[in-house]
């Protein structure tokens, strides 16, 4: 199969089970993709191309991410209030002391400490269970779900195994909320009578698993991107403007682009991306990573550049899929790279950056451990 290019925005690749679904890398053709109502998002539709063995998925009540048209909008209208930047905005004080509060902890304990079981796991999980109301207590337990529910290499029966033990878990929790209802967001939805019990245990399993993971795996990568640019890291950490750490965090985001198995589609009905008509039946994967780097729109665009004057990325997507939590990753990565780069201004690896271990087996990209000292 050819490579994709710049002059070859839309190519033919050859997926896991032999199938040939259509790979979009340019990033106009990308944002016109995810944009199409064409396209569905439905994983249970002929012709979409699964990640692999273990993550052919089957509908699941309240799992909008899934959902097109009507039944997707549906939970994304009494969603979307959850997550406004006003509302999401009236949490930072409580963010900012869950970063200072495990900054502490890391100035307090032992050297060396890995950074992401110190700091990138914790804060988006303390978050998004204080959001959801989910006991934080339980957080090794639902992590480890997580993880094995998402290895693309694993057989169907351990990732299905996984997530059947993640969503009894919730479901219990969506039970105990039903009889004695608690003003959280799960709490919200039941109380609104709009959605059952099990749909709102399908949004509580996205939710949790999208809350933390992502975010997590962001901070890991984008703290050793940091210690590999030391001049840029001194101007993050010197700066008090927030417009500043707005750019340094979204140009991090563009870089690194930690979902890798891109968008995926099928489409329901024939239609023409950029000059590819794509057929109806015929797989579809949005390489969101190739797609900010595409340098018709990024200038040098695998340089770590925190002053980028444009820097439309679709790392979150685009169109009516775009990630409704989006303000809540960037409420909790604005703070936590300057407050950690402050508290611990001589902070390196404390390893051979060879030695590190990647999540290449994963839908969202990351780091396994971040040994740092100081």
């Amino acid at each position: 199969m050819a490579t994709p290019s710049p002059e070859a925005p839309i190519i033919r690749v050859r997926s896991w089970d032999g199938n040939t679904p259509w790979l979009i890398s340019g990033h106009e053709v990308a944002r016109a993709a995810l944009a199409s109502p064409a396209l569905s998002a439905n994983q249970a539709k002929p012709g979409y191309p699964s990640v692999g063995p273990g993550n052919v998925a089957q509908p699941s009540p309240g799992v909008f991410l899934t959902m097109d048209g009507a039944a997707h909008a549906r939970f994304r209208r009494k969603l979307i209030g959850e997550f406004t930047v006003r509302r999401i905005e009236a949490l930072r004080p409580r963010v900012d002391q869950i970063v200072a509060d495990l900054l502490d902890a890391m100035a307090d304990g032992p050297k060396p400490v890995d950074l992401v079981s110190a700091l990138a796991l914790p804060l988006p999980s303390l978050v998004i269970c204080e959001l959801l109301g989910v006991p934080f207590a339980d957080h090794d337990f639902f992590q480890r779900l997580s993880h094995e529910s998402q290895e693309v290499q694993a057989g169907p029966e351990h990732t299905q195994r996984a997530l059947a033990e993640l969503v009894a878990y919730l479901n219990d929790l969506v039970l105990a909320k039903q009889a004695d209802p608690t003003d959280d967001l799960l709490g919200r939805l039941l109380t609104t009578g709009e959605f059952d019990q099990r749909e709102v245990t399908g949004v509580a399993t996205l939710l949790l698993v999208a809350g933390h993971e992502t975010t997590a795996n962001q901070i890991g990568l984008g703290v050793l991107t940091l210690l590999r640019h030391p001049d840029q890291a001194a101007e993050l950490r010197a700066t008090d403007d927030p417009a500043q750490v707005k750019d340094a965090v979204e140009e991090l985001l563009r870089l690194l682009t930690i979902t890798q198995v891109g968008a995926r589609r099928v489409a329901v009905e024939d239609v023409t991306i950029g000059d590819v008509r794509i057929k109806a039946g015929e797989g579809v994967i949005v390489a969101t990573n190739i797609a900010n780097r595409d340098p018709a729109v990024f200038d040098h665009p695998d340089d770590y550049d925190p002053h980028r004057a444009v820097n439309h990325h679709v790392t979150f997507g685009f169109g009516p899929h775009q990630c409704l939590g989006q303000p809540l990753a960037r409420l909790e990565l604005q703070p936590v790279h300057p407050a950690l780069l402050r508290r611990f201004p001589t902070m390196r690896l404390a390893v051979d950056p060879a030695e590190l271990s990647y999540r290449d087996s994963m839908p969202v990209y990351g780091l396994n451990a971040l040994p740092v000292t100081w």
